[in-house]
């Protein structure tokens, strides 16, 4: 197949969807297809073709009140120039699809969109209006998948799924890593969805019944400020900032527990979060905001626990238990070891390639000639992109 992947951000930039797209990008390469990518920020990973986005003076003034959307005029309009494509995976939501779905369609190419978290609570109509251009969707979780469906979406053209793991990788590490007694883990943006307020809040009140305990915080944002002054009012809390994946991982696989206690938001949700994934492919106990449960990809629900959203009292209480009890650790460990030995990234790229092969089918376009012909019909728009990939 040939694939084009549009996302506006990639890694080094940080964050879940970043590493989705590049890790889906690599595996689906792996696998022997040809893989586009169009993106604003961060590398396009090698062995892919970068797709080349001229700014027009249309996208420029949209850029004024959205750079994404201007993101997705621009790859809109480099559509047509891309010879056959087979399938688009867009990584975004309704702003995205109402630029790229039209161009789309016009050209008989199949959409798919990966919904990467829950949807605003916005715009609900517009998202009809938005979404009747995708074929397929890709949901990261109940939460997205529920408010597709809320949008009008019909639960056969949704397939819920996770991001993959780098299973032998996160085995290397935990063989090799030593548990730290009391130290306590989250991962994840300084952002107020990711609510690292509550956990520090929760901390406070345990660190004062129990010396010695110990709470790190990886991840950069713009909440920083605010969370560094809640970390100065006691010992014990570290802003560790943006890590590189190998260090992540080896924090998390030192921790007792590892915490997440996103919130749900307006405009802003979880969908599976990955960093929640990693720890339980770790052995390291997950304790989990009821806005960030794993279902249903992690089905065995007695892998990781969970506590009310917001709740900094369950929070607190759910810390004791873990930490003080070495058997409650020890059958978490094992339980979430075994419920993500199904997430390496070869069976989820499949899983997910396998979803565009019915998205095409669905769309009565035989596959490996899903498009149409170029606008100008001398292949030119494909060596722009192979050229923009050499430089």
């Amino acid at each position: 197949m040939r694939i084009l992947h549009i996302g506006y951000r990639l890694p080094p930039e940080p964050g879940g969807k970043e590493r989705h797209i590049e890790c889906l990008v690599r595996e689906e390469l792996a696998l022997g297809h040809e893989v586009l990518v169009a993106r604003r920020l961060g590398d396009v990973p090698a062995g892919a073709l970068e797709v080349p986005l001229p700014r027009t003076l249309t996208a420029r003034v949209v850029a004024r009140r959205s750079d994404p959307l201007a993101f997705a005029l621009e790859c809109a309009r480099a559509l047509p120039r891309l010879g056959r494509v087979d399938v688009v995976n867009l990584h975004g939501d309704h702003r995205e699809a109402l630029a790229v779905g039209p161009a789309a369609a016009r050209l008989g190419i199949p959409l798919v969109l990966t919904a990467h978290g829950a949807l605003t609570t916005r715009h609900r109509m517009v998202m009809r209006w938005a979404f009747r251009r995708v074929g397929g969707f890709v949901a990261l979780g109940t939460r997205p998948a529920a408010d597709l469906r809320r949008a009008g979406v019909p639960a056969r053209a949704i397939r819920t799924l996770s991001s993959g793991l780098d299973l032998p990788l996160l085995d290397a590490i935990r063989s090799r890593t030593a548990v730290e007694p009391g130290l306590i883990v989250s991962v994840g943006s300084l952002l107020p969805v990711k609510n690292h307020a509550l956990t520090i809040a929760a901390f406070r009140r345990l660190s004062a019944i129990r010396p010695g305990l110990r709470l790190v915080i990886a991840g950069e944002g713009p909440e920083r400020d605010r969370l560094e002054r809640l970390a100065q009012a006691g010992p014990g809390v570290e802003l560790a900032g943006h890590l590189p994946r190998d260090e992540v991982a080896s924090l998390v696989s030192r921790a007792q527990v590892f915490v997440l206690a996103s919130r749900r938001l307006p405009a802003i949700g979880e969908g599976v979060p990955t960093a929640a994934l990693e720890a339980l492919a770790l052995g390291t106990p997950a304790l989990l905001s009821s806005e960030a449960t794993l279902d249903p990809v992690v089905t065995d629900h007695g892998a990781y626990r969970v506590f009310r959203s917001g709740s900094v009292d369950d929070l607190t209480a759910h810390l004791r238990v873990i930490l003080d009890d070495d058997a409650v650790r020890a059958g978490m460990a094992e339980r979430g070891r075994r419920a993500t030995a199904h997430l390496g990234w070869p069976d989820v790229a499949a899983r997910i390639v396998g979803w565009y092969e019915e998205v095409g089918r669905r769309a009565g376009l035989p596959s490996g000639r899903r498009s149409v012909a170029r606008a100008d019909g001398d292949g030119g728009g494909v060596r722009a992109v192979e050229a923009g990939a050499r430089r």
